[in-house]
């Protein structure tokens, strides 16, 4: 009997505490202000932690609800397509996720221009995110001294001052010479910040090519808006804060996944 209870219930318990303990890793997170605002990471990690720890906390309640709805005609369309919808959504995640690792580590044979990707910037300083991409561009652009670099990035209504700017204060604190940095302070977004990096390379008469540098999970979709637009790039990837990277792992898949369909 002891073996019995071991066999059943200790796998329940220990799909309970994951399905509770993920629901609340993703608000407690988001909460606490360790990740950026609410965004569909966020929402598709609660949202299918939620019901995973409600089917192992209440398994009877869930195989009835399930039941019920098979039962009916049109219950059973939104169960097949529910299920259709999920295991097609599970492959697309460990496609894309499969991208996304191969992406994030191609640095580049010979010395390139950097194009260094904002993010937020608190009334502290740079956020731990940006922090760890300011790290990144230095221990590039230290290798190659002769490099010059693309600090990209604009002013949220909410930050301090630009992006752009935090990174080269970020850098020059550093030692890197101000010489060397370049500042593109009126991008909003992924797109932006590609778009007028070419803008002011074209302005420099400087070739289609560089390494973008930004966090690991980022630089999926960086290529594919690069190479849509023309850009040849590369990538030197700064390291995400663990607890940080599970949200914005899942945010990914969903704009990776748009960008893949957008013309």
């Amino acid at each position: 009997m002891t073996e019995t209870l071991i066999k059943g219930t200790l796998p329940r318990v220990c799909l309970i505490f994951f399905g509770v303990f993920f629901a609340a890793f993703f608000l407690l997170f988001l909460i606490t202000g360790i990740t950026a605002k609410f965004h569909m990471g966020h929402a598709a990690g609660m949202a299918v932690s939620s019901v995973l720890a409600f089917v192992f906390l209440f398994p009877g309640t869930a195989a009835r609800l399930l039941l019920g709805m098979w039962e009916n005609k049109f219950g059973r369309i939104i169960l097949i397509f529910a299920a259709v919808l999920a295991a097609v959504s599970v492959i697309l995640a460990a496609v894309i996720s499969v991208l996304m690792i191969k992406a994030a580590d191609d640095p580049p044979q010979n010395p390139e221009t950097a194009i260094i990707l904002g993010c937020r910037v608190k009334d502290s300083g740079p956020s731990l995110m940006l922090e760890k991409r300011i790290e990144a561009a230095y221990g590039y652009l230290s290798e190659n001294p002769q490099v010059i670099c693309i600090a990209s990035g604009g002013k949220g209504g909410d930050e301090p001052l630009s992006e752009a700017e935090c990174i080269r204060d970020g850098l020059v604190s550093r030692g890197i010479s101000k010489d060397r940095i370049i500042l593109e302070d009126r991008s909003t977004n992924t797109y932006e910040n590609i778009r007028n990096s070419i803008e002011i390379m074209d302005s420099l008469e400087m070739k289609h090519s560089a390494v973008i540098i930004t966090s690991e999970f980022h630089q999926l979709r960086a290529a594919m808006i690069s190479k849509k637009q023309g850009l040849e790039t590369y990538s030197i990837s700064s390291h995400t804060y663990l607890p940080q990277l599970p949200s914005y792992w899942i945010r990914e898949w969903f704009a990776a996944a748009y960008e893949w369909v957008k013309k």
